[in-house]
């Protein structure tokens, strides 16, 4: 069940970019070939395109959302660790747990409030300004991406206490790329086949 959970999440935040990104690039075209004196400008000028700006602040908004919650899981936040990593081994766990349960504590309580404030949103007939969407839809986000990322705080605590190890994530790790079939050396291996 947790991997089905983790492709969705990594499937939903590479759609949202993919997405935004290609809409931003047509729009950027469209605009740059509408105001150009051209047999196809008239056409260009009937296509509207001036709802893609909100909705790519959408797409964002919401794949920043939800990449926070990826961010917990994979150890990609930035953290300043240098004095609880002076402690005792003791008491840089119950730093760490404490720092972790606080983060659950403060996405459950945004979650929370952005779960109260979508329910009021969506008895309104409030909608966004170009795409005329229900505004509870856009405001969605805060409550399903807050109540991921406390899941994943909780998911990293527990995995924390029962093993002592916090995810990591390492920068030089291409995701899909076998590194020993690929034939990449190590740092090692590079030197000592140098000097032989």
């Amino acid at each position: 069940m947790l991997k089905i959970l983790d492709r969705l999440e990594e499937w939903l935040i590479a759609s949202l970019m993919a997405g935004a990104t290609l809409l931003i690039f047509v729009a950027v075209i469209h605009r740059y070939a509408a105001g150009t004196p051209s047999p196809l400008q008239d056409l260009l000028l009937k296509i509207d395109l001036s709802w893609s700006q909100e909705l790519c602040i959408y797409m964002f908004v919401w794949m920043a959302k939800f990449g926070a919650a990826y961010g917990v899981r994979t150890g990609i936040h930035v953290g300043v660790d240098v004095l609880i990593n002076l402690l005792s081994p003791r008491w840089r766990k119950a730093y760490v747990l404490f720092g972790l349960l606080a983060g659950a504590v403060f996405t459950a309580t945004i979650g929370t409030f952005g779960a109260f404030f979508t329910w009021d949103m969506a008895h309104t007939d409030q909608t966004s300004p170009d795409l005329e969407l229900p505004k509870w839809i856009v405001y969605l986000c805060i409550p399903l991406g807050s109540y991921l990322m406390c899941f994943r705080f909780l998911q990293v605590a527990y995995a924390f206490a029962r093993k002592g190890e916090l995810p990591k994530h390492d920068v030089a790790h291409v995701e899909g790329v076998d590194e020993s079939a690929s034939g990449a050396l190590h740092p090692t291996e590079g030197t000592a086949g140098a000097r032989s």
